[in-house]
């Protein structure tokens, strides 16, 4: 692995934080035990601090949370940045990755690896996300890099599933290819798979489920594409998604998915007729899970219940469906040239069933990857670059180990082989070109275990093909006897009958245990031989190859046709293609990202130490570390470690003139390096221990403070200095021009001023005389001056007939006619505002104000005075005098005082109008009912006094003769009356003395006079006297 060259930031990024969130790079370490690793590793990961170096491999801890580290924003950061420069973060990795490859013009890889629900393939899709942001973008580079993205979505839907451990787990190894173009554009890719779990398909855990395009079909598909499939919404009819119980799952949203897998489909090419047949070899599947064997009467396998889902099959694969039900229950021998079937038992029936669901599914998963490279194949024949992403599936430890975690756990042990070779290589490389002497380094090879699972004939990959291919009755048992047989005394291997007392109680007797260099993985025998042999049935194989579905065709007519020679088994393949990777990876750069589970449960937060510790111990995590750490712990370019810590020496502060070697010699004498603590290699020094550095850091980042004081000083005088000088220039140029600017402002100001006044005086002059050049302009001014001072000066009130502005001649007439408009504004503000209550009220002010204004002296005193609906209400008069008046409605009623015809004494009664009368009340009695007919007239005084006198017609003698009473609210009383029996005209007010009609023939009379004090009494002429004091005047 290339070193790559680190900037002047890469330790103090590395250090510094030490004391805050643990250690960046393990590397640093004072102690490199395990205790110390998973401490460090805690601390940080309980700060959300996922990533942490050991040299430029990244560690990764899954959260289990989201994290706000992925933005564009932080891209932008990470982006051509040293990568030791900034804090660990899966950006720097591929950011370095990337330039790396375009200074160097080679190939690289990035091997991601880690146990099922580490985060794997978001890690990969991280790593996606940046260089289609990062990398240079045209239309085409854009077209691409939307392939390269979108066929994530696709390979998750067909080769993903829910697992026990983790939601979204990869059943398939995937190695994606980057091709990038010199000026570092993405123009192509092309994706390898390995290993596809195929007997996911039709048999799952409970718990688990199978891929998830199947669900997502079911879920999200649109009702006319599940009727032309023969499909019904959900999955719980289906044999083949139910067997896990698990269809249902909070995290993953199948209509979405679907949706997207959709849309990725058309951005890859996959035209409409291919996504129908694609979507139909799916539906297959489905209804193939659902075809079900009995037995006839000689125990042969024969369709049971009806033939719906058989023709369903047939239909969406375009085969015959008798020839497909024939090769489901039998199977063709040749025997002499001569073809004979025979007949299948039902668990016959069920394997060959199951069998043709595998291998379809497989097949077309093949295909579809073929499809996704077709789609992104870079046509430019000239020499690219390239990123590999290989996210391979973790080792595998579960309750029951099958043939699937045997094939991945032996792909484990050839990556951590290939891990530690290119790593020491590395290492050993970066030694010699420096001429340091290599130290050995004491690891664990685990060249014994890839021989023990791949040596040619002695394997247990050879010996697994041997028992498949020997004729005879062989079975899984029969595999495991040769194991026992072949390998009794391998120190990696042992089965319940070559164990121990002790250990046989830990092991079934179909069991045999691995000690892989991640710990011992126990794995049940069971299926071996079938998952291994694959075998489709010739007579369902060429019928298949038949079909009209397109996709089937074309992937199952690329299958070895040759019926003579034995295809290969499942292992031999994986082993072969294993291989060709591994080729494949040699000849590039290597880069590594090792995920780790926080914890089973994936919970936010919550890191569970021993299976961390786990994982640390089958990654290989500490011998990574002791390689990296053997001999020198730390090592620098000479510029770079001389251009950081010089200030530390006088020797070398500010400048060296001499070879930066020489320079980083004097530099470490100065320090105190001890001769074992360091070596001088050609470009670089290499340093052993970390306390080493660390002293050098500390002692820099005091230095430099001190440094930074100084240097601030200095510069901000500098800065002072040259600042006052720029200023002091410049005010003086500012001063120059706007003393000049406000000069000739001054000049033009004075030279309008002088036109303005000529003008102005000319206009005064000539004002009198009708409008001209000379005098417009003054008569405007005298217009507008007028109207301003007039708008300031309105009157606010209808009555204000003072305020008004006093015009000039110009404008006597206009001034009228504002006058005119805004008097009768006011007034119909003034009527907008009035209320029904408030305008009857003024109504009858008004009828007052026509009887009484000018002619009764107490008159302007009750203008101001609102009237009352009535002094006397309904329950203020007692109901035998109610009863008296009938059914007359009181209108209105008033206290009064009514002085006696004969000696004029005065008696308070109660004067109640109606609508024809008036009825004067004394207690419960009517006193007198005065028809508003025989009311003659009514007279008052024009004094201030509130006498008021009835005159009543007087027919017969014995009738009362006029009334005389006293009421205080006079105007109110008498507007009511006047209105109540229309009486306006009847009204009198009288000077002097008023005379009554006591009787019939008998007249006396009322005399008014004026005094200092009010009176009513009888004088001595018999007469009644009332003395009223004189108005007040406003």
């Amino acid at each position: 692995m290339p070193l790559v060259a680190q900037g002047p930031l890469d330790m103090e990024g590395a250090l510094t934080a030490r004391d805050r969130v643990g250690i960046q790079d393990f590397v640093l370490l004072d102690e490199t035990t395990e205790a110390a690793f998973l401490s460090n590793l805690r601390k940080r990961f309980s700060k959300d601090l996922i990533y942490t170096y050991i040299g430029t491999l990244l560690v990764s801890v899954n959260p289990y949370k989201q994290l706000d580290i992925y933005s564009h924003k932080l891209m932008d950061v990470y982006k051509g940045v040293n990568f030791f420069e900034l804090p660990p973060h899966i950006y720097a990795l591929a950011d370095n990755a990337y330039h790396t490859m375009l200074t160097e013009f080679n190939n690289h890889f990035i091997l991601i690896s880690g146990e099922s629900g580490a985060g794997k393939t978001e890690a990969s899709k991280k790593i996606l996300q940046y260089y289609a942001v990062s990398c240079p973008s045209t239309t085409l580079l854009n077209t691409v890099r939307d392939k390269i993205l979108m066929s994530n979505p696709v390979l998750e839907a067909f080769g993903n599933a829910k697992t026990l451990k983790n939601d979204n787990s990869s059943r398939f190894g995937k190695y994606m290819d980057i091709q990038f173009d010199s000026q570092g554009g993405a123009v192509g890719g092309h994706v390898l798979n390995y290993l596809l779990e195929k007997s996911r398909v039709v048999h799952q855990n409970h718990g688990e489920r199978n891929f998830h395009i199947f669900y997502q079909l079911v879920e999200g598909g649109e009702e006319e594409l599940l009727r032309r499939l023969g499909l019904e919404r959900g999955g719980q009819r289906y044999h083949y998604l139910t067997q896990g119980g698990g269809a249902a799952v909070s995290s993953i949203h199948d209509r979405n998915n679907w949706k997207t897998v959709k849309n990725a489909l058309q951005i890859i090419n996959i035209d409409k007729i291919n996504t129908n047949h694609l979507f139909g070899t799916v539906a297959s599947v489905l209804h193939l899970g659902n075809v079900g064997f009995g037995r006839d009467a000689r125990g042969c396998a024969v369709l049971s219940g009806d033939d719906a889902e058989l023709l369903w099959v047939s239909k969406l694969l375009g085969v015959d469906a008798q020839s497909l039900r024939e090769g489901l229950t039998c199977r063709k021998i040749e025997a002499n040239k001569e073809q004979v079937l025979s007949p299948f038992t039902v668990d016959h029936a069920i394997y060959a069933r199951d069998a043709l669901a595998k291998a379809i599914y497989g097949q077309t998963f093949t295909w579809l990857v073929n499809r996704i490279n077709e789609s992104m194949e870079n046509k430019d024949l000239s020499r690219k670059n390239v990123i590999g992403l290989l996210d391979i599936y973790g080792f595998e430890v579960f309750y029951v180990n099958s043939f699937e975690q045997f094939c991945i756990n032996y792909c484990n042990e050839k990556l951590q082989q290939l891990f530690i070779q290119l790593t020491l290589k590395a290492e050993q490389e970066e030694y010699e070109a420096e001429d340091i002497e290599w130290e050995s380094v004491q690891f664990f090879n685990n060249k014994i275990i890839c021989e023990l699972l791949e040596e040619k004939h002695t394997g247990i990959i050879s010996l697994l093909d041997e028992e498949c291919l020997r004729p005879g009755d062989a079975t899984d048992l029969t595999f495991l006897e040769r194991l026992e047989d072949k390998m009794s005394n391998h120190p990696h291997f042992v089965t319940h009958k070559l164990a121990d007392k002790v250990t046989r109680k830990t092991l079934e007797r179909g069991d045999f245990r691995l000690l892989h260099y991640a710990g011992e993985v126990t794995y049940c025998v069971v299926g071996f031989l079938d998952k291994n042999n694959d075998l489709l049935y010739k007579n369902i194989k060429d019928l298949i190859c038949q079909a009209k579905n397109a996709i089937v065709r074309e992937s199952f007519s690329t299958m070895d046709s040759d019926t003579r020679r034995r295809p290969e088994t499942v292992a031999t393949q994986f082993k072969s293609s294993l291989l060709k990777l591994t080729e494949v990876l040699v000849k590039k750069e290597a880069w590594y990202i090792r995920c780790l589970k926080s914890n089973e449960s994936k919970q936010p937060g919550h890191f569970d130490e021993a299976l961390i510790r786990h994982q640390v111990k089958y990654l290989g995590l500490m011998e990574h570390l002791r390689v990296r750490r053997a001999g020198f712990a730390y090592r620098r370019i000479y510029e770079v470690f001389l251009k950081r810590y010089k200030p530390l020496c006088p020797a070398t502060w500010p400048h060296w003139r001499g070879l930066p070697a020489d320079g980083v010699e004097v530099l470490v004498q100065h320090l105190g390096y001890l001769p074992d603590e360091y070596r001088m290699g050609r470009t670089k020094i290499f340093i052993r221990h970390p306390r080493t550095l660390y002293a050098t850091e500390d002692a820099y980042e005091k230095c430099k403070h001190e440094l930074a004081t100084r240097l601030q000083a200095k510069y901000k005088g500098y800065k002072a200095k040259g600042k006052f000088k720029r200023q002091k220039e410049a005010a003086t140029k500012i001063e120059t021009c706007w003393r000049g600017v406000q000069a000739r402002k001054e000049r033009e100001k004075r030279a309008w001023a002088v036109k303005v006044i000529k003008k102005f005086i000319k206009g005064y002059m000539t004002r009198g005389q009708a409008r001209n050049t000379e005098n417009s302009e003054y008569l405007a001014f005298v217009r507008q001056n007028y109207l301003n001072r007039l708008k300031g000066n309105l009157p606010e009130t209808v009555l204000d007939k003072t305020t008004w502005q006093s015009p000039p001649a110009v404008l006597a007439e206009t001034s009228e006619l504002l006058r005119q408009l805004h008097s009768r504004l006011m007034v119909r503000r003034y009527v907008r505002g009035i209320t029904p209550q408030r305008k009857a009220q003024l109504h009858l002010k008004a009828v007052t104000s026509s009887i009484f204004k000018g002619r009764k002296d107490s008159y302007p005193q009750s203008v101001a005075q609102p009237f009352v609906d009535t002094r006397i209400g309904e329950q203020d008069v007692d109901i035998r005098a109610l009863q008296m008046i009938g059914h007359e409605h009181i209108q209105y009623g008033v206290p009064v005082i009514k002085y006696d015809r004969n000696g004029f004494k005065p008696r308070a009664r109660q004067l109640v109008l109606t609508q024809t009368a008036a009825h004067l009340i004394d207690d419960a009695k009517v006193k007198q009912r005065v028809l508003y007919t025989s009311l003659k007239g009514i007279s008052v005084s024009n004094l201030t006094d509130c006498i008021i006198v009835f005159h009543i017609t007087c027919e017969d003698p014995k009738q009362k003769g006029d009334l005389v009473m006293q009421c205080d609210p006079l105007f109110e009383f008498l507007t009511k009356l006047s209105v109540i029996a229309n009486k306006q005209n009847a009204i009198s007010v009288v000077q002097g003395s008023i005379k009554i009609d006591i009787q019939a023939g008998k007249e006396s009379a009322v005399d008014f006079s004026s005094g200092p004090e009010a009176e009513v009494c009888r004088a001595k002429n018999g007469h009644l006297l009332v003395v009223s004091t004189r108005a007040r005047t406003r």
